[in-house]
């Protein structure tokens, strides 16, 4: 490589009195030539939300070209491609399309990121990985455990390299305590707990009406069967209608739960739970949204280790934010933001720490090494990571979303003798009752059944398993149905 760009750069500079103008070159021309070979080229697809950190995070590493933008909004499109032409740099040259089909059939790509609605996450993964192309995908990577299953399999079959925006899987201090936690410091951890407590407001109701002209209303549903459009949808807050998003839980959540997963011993490491369960309700917004903005969910490994998580988005005066995670451990000492909490002279053991590897760079950088190396063990929670701690989140909702109404009280959270899992329902409820205003006996909790899962399988089975096992898998258009995954 050495020896062909000094060749290209005195074929193109001659001798020393010529300049790149009088050869009819611009020195934006000239950099275009030099280094074009190993020019990584990527498409971001979906550009609206968090597609505009996928534009800046990619486009601002070394000899990394936007070379695409992909939004079925043509005025949300015109507009990222004509604020990345602007702007001096590989990406100047950017193209607009609305679908990403036609992304996929360019040789010169390398990669797509993903940055749609949830519904059509797995489907881009499955797609690049046919073409041959690396992929990006936001979390959570599957709108449901099927096709996250199926997108496993693309990925693997095709050894193509995908990484899952779950940016803590980048991060030293996280890496940290994970490692920490795993090697047993602290001792033998108990319960992994994370929180996506964030204040959110309602989103009251809009009529159906046609799609506005510039969306092209077919590519925006992709996937998902939805019969009319209102604009409770488009952009954001499909977040909170199940036909396309996963709630709060496998929102925000997304990234507390993969890391209450990669906290767990390495024992259950690739393993789903055994059983799961979850209560809450949608408190306060009388709104279009249908999932929870209360909920409480836990779920039990087959070594006894549990996972606990909370949503609480209804804002009040005094809400305390809380998106992090905690570890609760045997002899009752926590972790809680990297703070050891003692309990009863518990103090942390002088352990050998076997480290967490993560690649630097940060979420951009090191899925962009990971692609140049061709390497899918390089990613910082790669499809296998993904598949997994996202199906933590779709258990936990299918448990939710098969629950029945009790009214809204202490004694709806029965959880045997969990005392911890009581303990940190009965925190949620009191948050509910004193700080929310929820009324005691006149609202309703949503308490979901206890269900049981064949993680093998990935099918549940006991009671409640043939109404939960049809929330598997989401009903799906024909033009973007997906293989099984043995034949993608």
């Amino acid at each position: 490589m050495t020896h062909r760009r000094d060749f290209i750069k005195k074929s193109v500079l001659g001798t020393a009195g010529l300049t790149i103008g009088g050869m009819g070159f611009s020195a934006k021309s000239y950099a275009s030539i030099i280094g074009a070979n190993d020019r990584f080229r990527i498409a971001v697809c979906g550009v609206n939300g968090r597609g505009k950190s996928h534009i800046n995070g990619f486009g601002g590493q070394e000899n990394v070209e936007v070379a695409y933008l992909v939004d079925p909004d043509s005025l949300v499109l015109e507009n990222r491609v004509n604020q990345l032409r602007e702007k001096e740099g590989l990406s100047s040259g950017v193209k607009g399309v609305t679908d990403v089909r036609h992304v996929l059939d360019d040789k010169n790509i390398d990669a797509i990121s993903v940055a749609t609605p949830n519904s059509w996450h797995s489907l881009m993964v499955i797609w690049a990985a046919q073409a041959k192309k690396h992929c990006y995908v936001e979390k959570p990577a599957s709108h449901d455990i099927y096709e996250g299953r199926v997108a496993l399999a693309a990925a693997e079959k095709y050894g193509i390299v995908v990484q899952h925006g779950t940016q803590r899987r980048s991060d030293p201090k996280w890496a940290r305590q994970v490692s920490d936690v795993r090697s047993g410091k602290y001792g033998k951890m108990v319960v992994s707990h994370g929180f996506a407590c964030k204040p959110r407001e309602g989103i009251g109701f809009e009529s159906y009406s046609p799609p506005p002209d510039y969306l092209d209303w077919n590519l925006w549903k992709g996937p998902a069967i939805i019969d009319k459009y209102h604009k409770n949808l488009v952009h954001y807050n499909w977040h909170w209608l199940w036909g396309v998003g996963n709630g709060e839980l496998n929102n925000q959540g997304t990234h507390q739960l993969d890391v209450a997963y990669w906290a767990l011993d390495p024992e259950v490491e690739n393993t789903h739970p055994v059983r799961v369960m979850a209560i809450g309700g949608r408190f306060s917004w009388e709104d279009q949204g249908e999932t929870p903005n209360t909920m409480f969910a836990l779920a039990e490994f087959a070594n006894g280790q549990q996972v606990f998580f909370n949503v609480r988005n209804v804002n009040y005066e005094g809400y305390e934010r809380e998106v992090t995670n905690r570890f609760y451990f045997e002899d009752g000492g926590r972790l809680s933001n990297g703070e050891y909490i003692p309990h009863n002279g518990s103090e942390p053991r002088n352990v050998p720490i076997k480290e967490v590897e993560i690649r630097p760079g940060g979420s951009y950088g090191s899925f962009v090494a990971a692609c140049r190396a061709n390497d899918p063990s390089m990613a910082n929670g790669n499809m296998r990571d993904a598949h997994f701690s996202c199906t933590l989140g779709h258990l936990m909702n299918t448990s939710y979303r098969l629950g029945k109404k009790v009214p809204f009280n202490a004694k709806a959270g029965k959880f045997g003798d969990n005392k911890v899992a009581y303990e940190e329902f009965m925190k949620v409820h009191t948050i509910a009752r004193d700080g929310m205003g929820v009324p005691e006996d006149k609202a309703e909790y949503v308490v979901g059944p206890w269900l049981e899962f064949d993680g093998e399988a990935e099918h549940f089975v006991g009671d409640h398993s043939v109404e939960a096992n049809r929330l598997l898998a989401d009903p799906r258009r024909a033009e973007f149905d997906i293989p099984s995954p043995k034949s993608v």
